[in-house]
């Protein structure tokens, strides 16, 4: 079980993925700089996915963390297709036309959105024309709804997060005689996953929030101090919104068994997803659907009706968005899977984040021989590094993130050690010491913003 430093940097780095905003000219005039995520499993398959996108058709760039349970076929489906609906909820009404069009001569259709994936980021081919089958339906219904003025951006976020849970929902109850599609639409209606999505255009920061992930800002003080701010909550049995919104939706006598043990009916952590039509549909409907889309085995892993089932649904996909108008102070934006959360605090990973960015400045050298900079000054900051024990600096901030979540001791150093132990657990005992971790970071220009 002995890893060397390579080996523990070999596993931590397998999953980076760093991005940095450039135009034609080499400039870069966005409100991002650049973006760095990364993901350690678990779970074996890893349950959480992460996507990145450039809008096309509208302006913005957008950024989704999705952690799923039971499975990972639903956080799958989620990171594919979400970030689409949100692009053509947002889309002018000319926009949603030109595209029909194509679509209905058969011509080439305007790309929606240029995504930013990892080589590893795996994608369900067999099913995808059905996506966009889908998809077109959605836009079809916004060109129905002959509103020229169109969505506002929270009401574009409301809206795709819910018709996409709605089309899960639909998918799986239509008639599919292909076994592959009935079997996907099947595992990802009955596994669920939360869903984090942040878009940014200009200085306006929108974040979508359903379930437990969360995004957090790091704010660079004009005193030098760094402060954080949330944007979202956690949906689960902790928070009091949640609980009284719950309370609201059911009668007075299901007051006590909404949550048990700090879990919605005694099941799920987080009080908002999507899929997880369990908690959703009636028990006529899963029954009815699972006697007439699955083979014996199916039917055993699904049909699990939850005690105190009476008035259903218990479980809702639709997020709650905050907008934040960004200021030059505001230097970076942390979204990540509870698995991170479990480990550090806001504050610690805003401290960490804001540590990273120090460091690689002093790595620079343009930046640190700017002023005349003595021996012993340099002779200082060589031996922090070296008492740091991490032999090289992570240039991702993600894995730098990964690396303290799952290796801090309790004074909050990396303890190589600890380290080499979480990474080597078996696959089986791994889950009892730390969830899937995905962390995406987004950096602002704050000389763009500025100019704003």
């Amino acid at each position: 079980f002995q890893l060397s430093p390579s080996q523990i940097n070999d596993i931590l780095r397998a999953g980076e993925l760093s991005h940095k905003i450039m135009d034609l000219n080499g400039k870069n005039e966005n409100s991002v700089l650049r973006f760095e995520s990364n993901q350690l499993a678990s779970n074996a398959p890893i349950e959480d996915r992460r996507s990145a996108a450039t809008c096309l058709q509208t302006k913005g760039m957008m950024f989704g963390v999705f952690d799923g349970h039971a499975g990972s076929a639903c956080a799958q489906a989620v990171s594919e297709r979400l970030l689409h609906y949100i692009a053509v909820s947002l889309m002018s009404r000319q926009t949603l036309e030109e595209i029909e069009l194509a679509v209905e001569c058969m011509k080439p259709v305007l790309p929606i959105l240029q995504w930013h994936k990892h080589p590893n980021d795996v994608e369900y081919r067999e099913i995808t024309s059905q996506y966009f089958e889908n998809l077109r339906v959605y836009w079809q219904h916004l060109l129905d709804l002959d509103t020229e003025s169109g969505f506002s951006l929270e009401e574009a976020m409301i809206c795709a997060f819910k018709r996409l849970d709605s089309d899960i929902s639909l998918e799986v109850q239509a008639p599919q005689e292909n076994e592959l599609m009935r079997n996907i639409a099947l595992q990802v209606a009955f596994s669920g996953a939360t869903a984090c999505v942040a878009h940014v255009d200009g200085v306006h920061l929108h974040v979508a929030n359903t379930g437990d992930c969360r995004a957090v800002l790091g704010v660079h003080e004009e005193d030098g101090t760094w402060s954080t701010l949330p944007l979202t909550r956690d949906h689960n049995a902790f928070d009091e919104f949640e609980i009284r919104r719950l309370k609201r939706e059911h009668p007075r006598s299901e007051e006590k068994t909404l949550f048990v043990n700090d879990r919605l009916l005694g099941i799920l952590m987080p009080s908002r997803a999507f899929g997880d039509v369990q908690l959703k549909w009636s028990k006529e409907l899963q029954h009815s659907v699972l006697e007439n889309s699955c083979d014996v085995e199916a039917l055993n892993i699904y049909q699990y009706v939850p005690p105190n089932y009476h008035t259903p649904p218990y479980l809702t996909a639709e997020p709650e968005v905050t907008y934040h108008k960004l200021r030059s102070k505001d230097k970076f934006l942390v979204i990540a899977s509870d698995g991170l959360w479990e480990m550090l605090s806001n504050e610690k990973v805003v401290k960490l984040v804001a540590g990273h960015l120090t460091e690689l400045n002093v790595q620079k050298p343009q930046l640190a021989f700017e002023k005349p900079v003595n021996l012993g000054y340099m002779h200082n900051l060589l031996l922090q590094r070296k008492n740091r024990g991490v032999a090289s600096l992570d240039q991702n901030i993600a894995t730098h993130l990964i690396r303290h979540a799952i290796g801090s001791n309790e004074y909050g150093e990396v303890d190589q050690e600890k380290l080499a132990a979480m990474l080597t657990l078996p696959e089986d005992l791994a889950r009892m010491y730390r969830d899937d971790i995905t962390i995406t970071v987004v950096y602002f220009n704050s000389e763009t913003i500025d100019n704003y």
